[in-house]
């Protein structure tokens, strides 16, 4: 056990908080409607770290383990409004309905709440999503006058809701890749592009900026570039803003975090990993496109080689042939397969395999971690925390991270980074698991 240190100053959690999410589909329509079938008691937070995880303190002989939301100063989820921008003008009730997530039970209950759900128009530029056809956008002149109409969006929110906090969540489909240019090195840089139009800023980094600019915390749920630049960064310190990304852990890449380590941790090698996924919702049809698909191919590759660092042990993991598809199923809905081939070997090279065959659904998946996230970004910027936040990498697929540092992907070694922020934000002490001092004379 290492030193208790002093507890941050922490602001406390007074008035409502506003969650403004980009992106009125699956997720965020699944987002509104579990939160209320929890708060009238139709169902129990399952999948949300914040409401049903525990923190161990101290010694596991004083059996101490008490519920995160207990634990630290979290905003209470009645306290929660949430609004949503989107390119489309369906409220939520409608939106849900064609996202098809939900049983026709579950959407009759939450059908008030979700109709009340009235989208603002979308940020929108045709060459980041080529797929969709948005209806429902906004019009400016430049860049920059988009950011001062999302600034004025958040105001607006702000107002009429009562809120005191406010968190913007990017819950929308991901973006055509894109690569870091010299309109994303330097706040400067990146305010000039805003004013003259730049090609490589995208919408997801107006949404960023408004939002930063305001002081409000931004996650970015989906694998683009957006607040993974200097420039937005540069920002971010600037205005004492804590950020996270990128990419919801959820389906496949969940189940390669939890496998992986295992193998690693046996010394197992492995020839290849296979994966393969079928979706047919809005984010299906958005990855049908080559562009897409490849920011997300990005964010999925990149987690087998930093959990298994390759270059330390050559002889397991030296040569593996990894690949990735995304597969647009339209019969299948948000209700997502992903199915993994693992070619592994042990003792003596005797190859050995593994199949998994994952069907979950997506936005189910997805849902508490959003509420996760809300919750503990305005936890950070209470604590005054300001970047990006590394240990919020347990919910993502292609963590954040400072400039210089390989992500950690490991789902075991995120949690332990997860608990451990928690309880030095509480003064409380960090726990290595070292456990030596039960055994030891004393």
């Amino acid at each position: 056990m290492s030193e208790k240190n002093t507890p941050r100053t922490i602001r406390p959690a007074e008035g409502k908080l506003g969650v403004l999410l980009v992106g009125c589909g699956a997720i965020t329509t699944t987002v509104i409607a579990g939160l209320d079938a929890i708060k009238k008691g139709r169902t129990k937070p399952f999948g949300s770290f914040t409401q049903m995880g525990t923190v161990r303190i101290g010694k596991r002989t004083e059996h101490k383990s008490p519920v995160v939301k207990n634990f630290v100063p979290l905003a209470n989820l009645n306290d929660i409004e949430i609004g949503a921008w989107d390119i489309f003008p369906d409220d939520g009730y409608t939106a849900a309905k064609k996202a098809g997530v939900l049983s026709d039970t579950d959407l009759t209950a939450a059908r008030p709440v979700l109709e009340k759900m009235k989208p603002m128009r979308g940020v929108f530029e045709q060459k980041w999503v080529k797929k969709l056809d948005g209806t429902y956008i906004k019009t400016a002149k430049t860049k920059r006058e988009y950011a001062d109409q999302l600034a004025e969006d958040i105001k607006t929110f702000q107002k009429e809701r009562g809120v005191s906090r406010t968190v913007v969540v990017w819950c929308a489909s991901t973006e055509t890749f894109a690569q870091k240019s010299d309109v994303h090195s330097s706040l400067k840089n990146f305010e000039k592009g805003l004013e003259e139009n730049h090609p490589d800023i995208a919408p997801s980094m107006i949404y960023a900026y408004a939002a930063i600019k305001l002081g409000i915390p931004f996650a970015n749920g989906a694998p683009g570039l957006t607040v993974d630049t200097k420039a937005l960064q540069e920002l971010a310190h600037e205005h004492r803003v804590p950020l996270c990304g990128k990419d919801f852990k959820t389906g496949q890449t969940l189940m390669k975090t939890m496998i992986a380590p295992g193998l690693r941790a046996r010394l197992l090698g492995l020839s290849g990993w296979f994966s393969t996924n079928i979706l047919g919702n809005r984010d299906g049809e958005v990855l049908d496109d080559p562009g897409s698909f490849k920011t997300k191919e990005e964010s999925k590759l990149s987690v087998l080689d930093t959990i298994l660092q390759p270059e330390l042990n050559p002889d397991l993991y030296g040569n593996i042939f990894h690949k990735v598809r995304i597969n647009y199923y339209p019969p299948r809905g948000d209700a997502k397969e992903g199915w993994d081939n693992i070619d592994i070997f042990g003792w003596m090279g005797y190859p050995m395999q593994i199949k998994v065959d994952f069907l979950c659904r997506d936005s189910i998946l997805a849902a508490p971690l959003v509420l996760d996230l809300a919750l503990l970004l305005d936890l950070a910027k209470r604590a005054d925390l300001r970047g990006t936040q590394e240990w919020l990498s347990f919910f993502f697929k292609s963590p954040m991270t400072a400039e210089g540092l390989y992500p950690e992907h490991n789902l075991f070694i995120q949690e332990m980074k997860l608990k451990n922020t928690l309880r030095y934000l509480m003064g409380e002490e960090q726990i290595t698991h070292l456990g030596i001092e039960y055994y030891e004379d004393k």
